[in-house]
């Protein structure tokens, strides 16, 4: 039975991929709304491309709805289970990344407005983004969850597959890893007078 749109704002993720799961186009669109933010956001954070981005969310969308019938609810939270997909997919484009040359890889395009504040910001940003590219990966993945996404970290711990301690381990060693990388660009980056 279809669910009105509106009525489908209350229900959880995993009742709305078990209504999908039963026909319900209504329940796809809502969830579409829900999470396609959020896969983008993740996957920009990752690649830093806002064009792949959207490829690696629409593909994360593609798997909920292809595993949607077989969806046990209870065993996972649809979020858990999208930021997984999303993070799998980042390091595979990642690892592909490596054996293409940095001369081939175009620069992203910044789309912000050119104002001062929209400079700087800018400049902090794409500081922050060289700096976790220069990341290993289960680092960069363990810092953009907890810190950006602001998840905790036995729900990192989840969706990386691994122990509390270890994504602890993981975040600190990032964090460490960003600061030394940041530590002598403070006055470049604005922060001088702050």
């Amino acid at each position: 039975m279809d669910m009105a749109f509106d009525a489908l704002g209350e229900a959880s993720d995993e009742a709305l991929v078990v209504l999908f799961a039963g026909g319900d186009p209504a329940a796809a669109r809502a969830l579409t709304l829900r999470l396609v933010p959020l896969a983008v956001r993740v996957a920009r954070r990752m690649l830093g491309d806002a064009a792949e981005a959207e490829d690696v969310a629409q593909e994360a969308l593609l798997r909920l709805w292809k595993v949607a019938p077989e969806w046990r609810q209870g065993e996972a939270r649809v979020s858990t289970w999208l930021y997984r997909v999303v993070s799998n997919l980042c390091i595979d484009r990642l690892r592909r990344r490596r054996s293409v040359g940095i001369d081939a890889i175009a620069e992203p395009a910044d789309d912000r407005p050119s104002a001062t504040e929209g400079l700087i910001a800018a400049d902090r940003a794409a500081a922050l983004e060289a700096a976790l590219a220069a990341l290993p990966e289960r680092q960069r993945q363990a810092v953009v969850l907890r810190h950006l996404e602001g998840l905790s970290n036995p729900e990192i711990a989840e969706i990386m597959e691994v122990g509390v301690e270890a994504v602890e381990s993981l975040t600190a060693r990032g964090k460490r890893a960003l600061a030394a990388a940041l530590a002598g660009r403070r006055e470049e980056l604005g922060y001088g007078h702050d």
